[in-house]
Formats: C-alpha cells, sequence, structure tokens
C-alpha cells in the first residue's frame, strides 16, 4: 500500500538553545512534585494506584457505570464494522482487525471481490492475542511497511503497552511469518525505510550521543541484509540542537525506487531536504516549512506551509517539482503550482494511486475530492460525486491502478467506504457502518463565534431537535487547537449512544492553531499569539450560552493532548464558564514541559521556556503554575496512561497532586497502559469511555 507521505516533521523533537541559561527552566523538584517525573518509581505508581482506587470507587460504582462499559465495547467490538483495509502492492487488501474475540488484534488479507461480500474471507497473517501469549509480551499494533513492488515482505512494528517505541520484525507475506535471520531492530523511537529488498535505511538509538534531546533519531544509517545492525553505515548525521532526522524513498508507479532523500527536522515544523547519492548529501531547495507527499509522473508533489515569493507561491499551496530536473540542477530547478486554497479551504490529504494524484479539500470545514492527472498541458483535476456536507477522507491508493479507498462520514451519518475509479471517476459505496445510536432525534448546525481581537470561529453544534433554548441542554464542548490539526465531521458511536442518544448536545470548536483553514490558521496561535487558540474556545463557549443553547451549569468541555492543555487553561482562566472538565493525557506543567517525554520536540508551538521573552508568555498560560488557592473549580477529570512515552503522566500527575494539596475535589486515572492513545485495547478503551460519560452525566445530567 503507498499512501502519501505526511508531515513528516510531525514527530520531530526540538533542542533547547545552548546559549540560553538552563536556570531560566525550573529544576526538577523546585515544586515538590520531581517525585510524579519517574514514570515507575515507586512514589508515583503508588499515588497513581491510590488514586484509582479513590477515583473509580465512585465512577464505577455509579449505576449507570457497568451499562455505559458494555455499549461501549458492545460498539467497540461489533462484528458488523467496516473492516479496516487497505490496497497491498500485490493488488489484495490488507488490514487490522479488533473485536471482542481478538482485543489485541489480527492482521489480516482478503481479495477486493471478497471485501465487496458481505461476509469477506480473511487470510490471517498475524494473530497479535495468540504472538503476545506465545512469547509473554504485552504487544501492542503500530502498523506495517511493505516493500514495492510486490508487497511480499514487511517491516512489522509492534509496541510495548502501546509506547511510541517499536520493536521492528521482518515479515514473509507469502509464508505467514517472521523472516528467519531476517531484519530485527529492537525497541526503540524509529525511523526505517525500505531502499531495496536488501537494505533499509533506519534511524533510531545507537548509543550515548545518537538521539536529540527529544530522543528521537539523529543519524541515519544503511543497514544491509545479513548485517549486524551495530555494523551499519552511517550515511546522514543530524545535529544534537536539531529534530529528528527521518528516511524518506520516494518510488515511481512500478514501486521503483527514485530517490532517497533525508528530512532534518530543524524545529517541530521547519525541515531541510537532502538527496542521498554517490558523493555527499546534496541539500534540495524547498522552503523550511515544507512536507514532502510523493511521487508521480516523475513529478515530486510537496506542500507549503509558508510563503515562498522567490517561486510565486503562497502558504497551503501544493506543489510539485520535476525530479530529473531537481536531481540535473537543484538551484536552477523550477516547481509548478498543483493548488492553491482559498482563505477558508484547507488540504487535509493526499495519496497517489497508479497515475493520479488525488487530494481531499476541505472548504469551511466540509470535504471534497479531487483527482488531479499530469500531463504536457500542466495539472488538471475532475470532481468524483460524494456526499456533500460530510468529511472525506483518503483511505489508500492502488498501485496498479488507480483506485481510491475514500471514507465519508459525518456527526450523525455513519461511515461509507466508496471505492473511486480516478480513472473513470466512478463513485461507489461498497461498506456503510450500520447505525451505533438513534440519530433521528438530533440535528446538525454550523455557528460562528466572534473571538476577542474580532475573529470569525465556525463550530458544529449536534443538538436535540427540540432543544429548548433556555439553558438546559447538557453540553460537552470538543476542542483541540494545535499542530494544524483539523476537527472535521466525524461519526463516533459510543460519544452517540452514550450521550446524544440519552438528550445531550455535542460541540465541536474549530479555534486557531488547527489547520481547518490551511497553514495561517494554525501559525495565529503560534508561540506568542498561543491564548488566540484559549481565547477561541472561550468565545465559542459564550456563544453557546448567549443563544441560550446551554449554560455554565450544564457546559462540559473535553480535550487531550494539545487539547488537554487547553482543558488546564479553561480550568485556570475560565472556571465561571463549565461544571466540568475531561482533561485527557494533557500538558499541563508547561514551565517544565521541553525536559520531560517527548516534550522539546514541541518548542515549535508553544515556545521554548528556557527563552525568557518566550517563558513570559508560556508562564501565563501553564495551568500548573496558574493553580489558586480560593477558586470556584470545577470538580474535574484527569486521565493519563503510565505507559505514554509522548505526552509524560507527570503533567498529569502534577495537576491532581497539586489540587490535593490545594484542597479542590477532583477524579483522576492513570492507566498503566495505553500509550498516548490513553488504551491499549478495546476493553480498557471501552472503560474509559464509561468512565468518562459517567462523569458527565454525573455533572451535567443529573
Amino acid at each position: 500500500m503507498r499512501l502519501m507521505l505526511a508531515a513528516f516533521a510531525a514527530f520531530a523533537a526540538f533542542a533547547l538553545s545552548s546559549t540560553v541559561a538552563m536556570s531560566q527552566v525550573p529544576a526538577l523538584n523546585s515544586d515538590g512534585l520531581g517525585w510524579t517525573e519517574e514514570i515507575e518509581g515507586k512514589q508515583a505508581l503508588d499515588w497513581a494506584r491510590a488514586e484509582n482506587t479513590r477515583s473509580l470507587a465512585v465512577l464505577q460504582g455509579d449505576a449507570r457505570y457497568a451499562d455505559f462499559r458494555q455499549k461501549a465495547l458492545d460498539i467497540l467490538t461489533a462484528k458488523d464494522r467496516i473492516p479496516p483495509a487497505g490496497f497491498a502492492a500485490d493488488g489484495s487488501l490488507r488490514g487490522f482487525w479488533q473485536d471482542a474475540d481478538h482485543v489485541r488484534g489480527l492482521w489480516r488479507t482478503t481479495t477486493m471481490a471478497s471485501y465487496r461480500t458481505a461476509a469477506p474471507q480473511w487470510r490471517t497473517l498475524i494473530d497479535l492475542d495468540a504472538l503476545s501469549k506465545a512469547e509473554n509480551a504485552n504487544w501492542v499494533w503500530k502498523g506495517t511497511d511493505c516493500l514495492q513492488p510486490d508487497g511480499k515482505r514487511c517491516l512489522v512494528y509492534l509496541s510495548d503497552g502501546g509506547k511510541d517505541a517499536v520493536t521492528i520484525r521482518e515479515f514473509d507475506v507469502a509464508a505467514g511469518g517472521f523472516v528467519k535471520d531476517g531484519f530485527v531492530s529492537p525497541s526503540s523511537k524509529q525511523n526505517v525505510e525500505w531502499e531495496t529488498a536488501d537494505a533499509l535505511l533506519i534511524g533510531r538509538d545507537w548509543g550515548p550521543g545518537t538521539l536529540t534531546a527529544s530522543g528521537y533519531s539523529m543519524i541515519i544509517k544503511r543497514w544491509k541484509r545479513g548485517q549486524p545492525l551495530d555494523q551499519a553505515i552511517e550515511v546522514f548525521r543530524g545535529k544534537p540542537e536539531d529534530v529528528s532526522v527521518q528516511p524518506i524513498v520516494l518510488r515511481d508507479n512500478r514501486g521503483v525506487a527514485q530517490a532517497s532523500i533525508i528530512l532534518r527536522g530543524v524545529s517541530f515544523f521547519e525541515s531541510e531536504f537532502y538527496l542521498l547519492g554517490a558523493a555527499a548529501p546534496v541539500k534540495l531547495p524547498l522552503p523550511l516549512r515544507s512536507s514532502l507527499k510523493g511521487l508521480i509522473d516523475g513529478q515530486m508533489v510537496f506542500s507549503l506551509e509558508q510563503d515562498w515569493p522567490e517561486q510565486n507561491l503562497k502558504s497551503g499551496d501544493l506543489a510539485a517539482y520535476d525530479l530529473a530536473a531537481l536531481k540535473a540542477a537543484p538551484a536552477s530547478a523550477k516547481p509548478t503550482l498543483i493548488l492553491r486554497p482559498t482563505a477558508r479551504q484547507s488540504v487535509e490529504g493526499t495519496a497517489i494511486s497508479h497515475g493520479k494524484l488525488a487530494v481531499s479539500l476541505y472548504d469551511n470545514v466540509r470535504g471534497a475530492l479531487r483527482v488531479y492527472s499530469h500531463g504536457p498541458g500542466g495539472w488538471t483535476f475532475q470532481t468524483p460525486a460524494l456526499p456533500a456536507d460530510s468529511s472525506v477522507d483518503l483511505v489508500s491508493a492502488s498501485d496498479d491502478d488507480d483506485r481510491l479507498l475514500v471514507s465519508v462520514t459525518g456527526y450523525l451519518a455513519p461511515t461509507t467506504l466508496w471505492l473511486v475509479d480516478g480513472a473513470s471517476l466512478k463513485a461507489e459505496a461498497i461498506k456503510a457502518l450500520p447505525p451505533r445510536f438513534d440519530a433521528s432525534t438530533h440535528v446538525v448546525e454550523q455557528f460562528e463565534a466572534t473571538s476577542k481581537d474580532g475573529t470569525r470561529i465556525p463550530y458544529f453544534v449536534v443538538r436535540p431537535k427540540g432543544v429548548k433554548y433556555d439553558g438546559s441542554a447538557p453540553t460537552l464542548l470538543y476542542a483541540y487547537g494545535g499542530f494544524q490539526i483539523s476537527m472535521t465531521p466525524a461519526y463516533s458511536g459510543a460519544m452517540g449512544k452514550l450521550w446524544l442518544e440519552r438528550g445531550g448536545t455535542y460541540v465541536v470548536a474549530n479555534i486557531r492553531g488547527g489547520g481547518e483553514f490551511g497553514p495561517n490558521w494554525h501559525e495565529a496561535a503560534l508561540k506568542a499569539d498561543r491564548q488566540k487558540a484559549y481565547d477561541d474556545f472561550f468565545a465559542v463557549s459564550e456563544d453557546l450560552i448567549a443563544r441560550k443553547i446551554t449554560s455554565p451549569r450544564r457546559l462540559g468541555i473535553m480535550g487531550g493532548s494539545n487539547g488537554g492543555l487547553l482543558m488546564g487553561v479553561a480550568l485556570t482562566q475560565r472556571p465561571d464558564l463549565y461544571n466540568a472538565i475531561v482533561v485527557q493525557v494533557p500538558l499541563f506543567d508547561m514551565l517544565r514541559y521541553t525536559q520531560i517525554g517527548a516534550g522539546a520536540s514541541w518548542a515549535g508551538e508553544y515556545g521554548d521556556p528556557a527563552i525568557p521573552a518566550e517563558r513570559a508568555v508560556i508562564e501565563r498560560y501553564s495551568p500548573l503554575q496558574n493553580l489558586k488557592a480560593g477558586q470556584k473549580y470545577p470538580e474535574v477529570f484527569i486521565e493519563t496512561s503510565t505507559k505514554d512515552d509522548r505526552v509524560h503522566p507527570s503533567h498529569a500527575r502534577k495537576a491532581g497532586a497539586r489540587l490535593k494539596a490545594l484542597g479542590y475535589p477532583y477524579f483522576y486515572y492513570e492507566n498503566i497502559d495505553g500509550g498516548h492513545a490513553g488504551a491499549a485495547n478495546l476493553n480498557e478503551t471501552a472503560m474509559r469511555y464509561a468512565l468518562e460519560y459517567v462523569y458527565l452525566s454525573r455533572k451535567l445530567m443529573d
């Protein structure tokens, strides 16, 4: 399966400037909470287990809990879900499946003809439950990378308990087993690309001094088959103050490698690209804020997250270089424009089939599909007919022809999987998720709030048709607002069953910091402008109250990761607006965030607390430092995972410990497994849903 390359800086790391005095960063124990930073330290785990016992006694003791958990589990494990699948290089379909009988999951394969039937015939490639039992391991699936052009050999990524760190093993699809004496790379946060059938480009922990400040790869090596890992040959070395360094291999429509490229992340959002060859790596003439998307018809497609006036390109553009011209004379090669979104549009995804470039384009947070062709006259596109006013997202693209799998969904519309022929533009719905809740009682509306600086902030409201505009509707507001991640309409069976079907209203705010309107929407809330994202969120909250859709008594909010930080800011800046706050796997101590977990990687988003001017901004909103005595805080629910090696569990632990010290009531749950997703399997996910909606029901419906 060949999907388009993502924004490669997404897991990059940002090192602290060596010119700034480290005294600007709070010392480990300066707040008396240093013990929380020992991930599996005795004091930290004893505290977490005690908090779990206290909180679970209340939430699981609620009469609704068992019913909520069972309903969530039934939805999560239902056998009539759309089975996940994507095109493999050999023309088959492959996907990962979990259900009640396979909680950890199955990696399996089928044909398109069989997949189109009501009961596809699958061949299991890996039974993760059986593998975990046989190896006495806590394996969590993290995906595969299969070698083109035939897809017979794959690199399988397995995580211990859900961590970002993975073990990589080579698997033979035809034989149905791991390759004896094949490629095996022990657990690490690592990036790997097939260069040939017998050579990998790999970045990982090679020993002391080989990682960036955030614990990501700094050195790329070429690892040949049969060669011990420690004898792999270095081909590129970044710098400790870089982000991560990652390999990229561009392949043509026959699956043949045409270029080996190194991405050197110099900040979370800034990257340099180097072409590997017989001589020294050659730097490609791309702006720092750009992302490679793949290769089609000899054209190297990329997106821009900044203006490039020298080439008459703008932030948000999708463009391409002729790869041959770029290789021959990098300095004189000229890119061509493929697509320029308007101010209210954004490119949400791209995929390359055998000869087409598919683009998921959103207009005012509503999706559509464009299929581009490259020819002598340049780039042209056509638009297949798909449902309007929905999310339209690319799932997979075929290497053998121009077929695409496209997911279409909405807040009240169950997900439908469409097979689109990129050549004929014929679109056919081949799978549909059965309804998981009664959507007939609700409607979807889109409104706009006016933020503090006058910016219009759109938001979706999913409400009961007969809602009384008297402020009495129990309302859950969700937002993220960071890292250019868009909150587009999506169907959630569990949310619908446990919240909407019971009369709740659900709201999603498209605040700045996200990518709903392209890179500029994200840029507007970076670093010194971070407060704008929070002001947007408060504006939406106030607009809901002004419209009398809800009231502070009935308004609850939820967010995770960067959204968890948003929840902490809402708690400390505007507790008057909310009666319930679900704080999921949050950032919370922003004065030490660069020192724990993968936090140093996000200084491009938030700023660096080691730099005085940036610290001054951060400390004004950092939730931990702004928790105070004598406030009317709502009783919050904080969730984290011990094995989250992205956002350190210390953030959530510190939030709970500080609230406790100040005498505030709160709920806390720390899953021992789960990684950054907060759950390692479907049972744990069902439990998390049940806990959250019991808490929200107690606060907003009772």
